[in-house]
């Protein structure tokens, strides 16, 4: 029972990892209709920021703080920028553009950070307390609060401000939202912003577990569309859900199932998908999109 307990905490931390960038994407998606597969290069890219100006003397909170800061700034002059001249095409233009974003982004850190292993201190301190038989470490159980308060900021942002109406109202037609007295192109900025500001607090969260590399994201970004994919990309609470969920059954597939084993447990969260798309396509919490004709 202890180890199963200890499998099941393990995979909530792991899972929290996934939920952090998976809410990143959620939220560009929910204030600008897009799916931001440049979500991983920028959390990566602040990270990187938070590593550098820890380097300089300063706490690492107040690092991260202005790492936030200035991904806000980067990702609202890279909508402003780049991804403005785009968002009126083809959509899949701009998916594409998005994903030449992520290899540029994760190039230009290489480049200048090189491409060895660099460490960034935790937040969060190394002890830990037992529970049930398990271990529960102070720095997955901080991870694991953090998701649940940003999941809670979001969905108040989307459901009781003003800002988050606004937001929604772009996202989902911005032809009527001009109508109606909204200054699209800023909104469309604060979405990239606010986005980019809240991979910042995942690059924070996650760098410091997998080592600080240009492509420590890249696995974690499949895991994180798959949970947005999974848990509907109208919810934050659904990707939170579904983000703990793939950690968990992984781990409990790796160890109970023979025939699947540390090797294939990548597996896992695709054949979840496949079943789960076949009962609800629009996901675990996600809203059915009606078309008038």
């Amino acid at each position: 029972m202890g180890t199963f307990i200890q499998l099941v905490v393990d995979g909530l931390g792991t899972g929290a990892i996934y939920a952090a960038l998976g809410l990143a994407i959620v939220l560009v998606n929910q204030s600008t209709g897009m799916i931001n597969f440049a979500q991983g290069g920028l959390a990566v890219l602040a990270a990187y920021l938070v590593y550098a100006l820890f380097g300089t003397g300063l706490p690492l909170i107040v690092a991260v703080v202005l790492a936030v800061i200035a991904a806000f700034v980067i990702g609202a002059l890279i909508e402003l920028l780049l991804i403005r001249r785009f968002e009126n095409g083809d959509p899949d233009t701009a998916i594409v553009v998005t994903v030449g974003l992520l290899m540029l982004v994760t190039g230009v850190c290489g480049w200048i950070w090189s491409y060895n292993n660099l460490r960034l201190p935790w937040l969060f301190p190394e002890a830990s307390f037992p529970f049930l038989g398990a271990t529960i470490s102070w720095r997955s159980l901080g991870t694991f609060l953090v998701i649940l308060v940003v999941m809670g900021l979001i969905q108040l942002l989307f459901r009781g401000t003003r800002l988050g109406l606004a937001l929604r109202a772009v996202a989902d037609n911005r032809s009527t939202a001009a109508l109606s007295g909204i200054p699209v192109g800023r909104h469309l900025m604060i979405g990239w912003g606010l986005a980019a500001a809240l991979g910042a607090v995942a690059g924070a969260l996650i760098a410091p577990r997998l080592s600080l590399t240009p492509g420590m994201f890249d696995t974690v970004l499949v895991y994180a569309l798959a949970a947005v994919i999974l848990g509907g990309l109208s919810s934050p609470l659904g990707v939170v859900v579904a983000a703990l969920l793939i950690g968990v059954l992984e781990n409990l597939a790796a160890v109970y199932l023979p025939f699947i084993g540390h090797d294939l447990k990548i597996a896992v969260p695709f054949v979840l998908l496949f079943i789960v798309l076949l009962v609800r396509p629009q996901g675990l919490f996600g809203r059915k999109t009606v078309v008038r004709v």
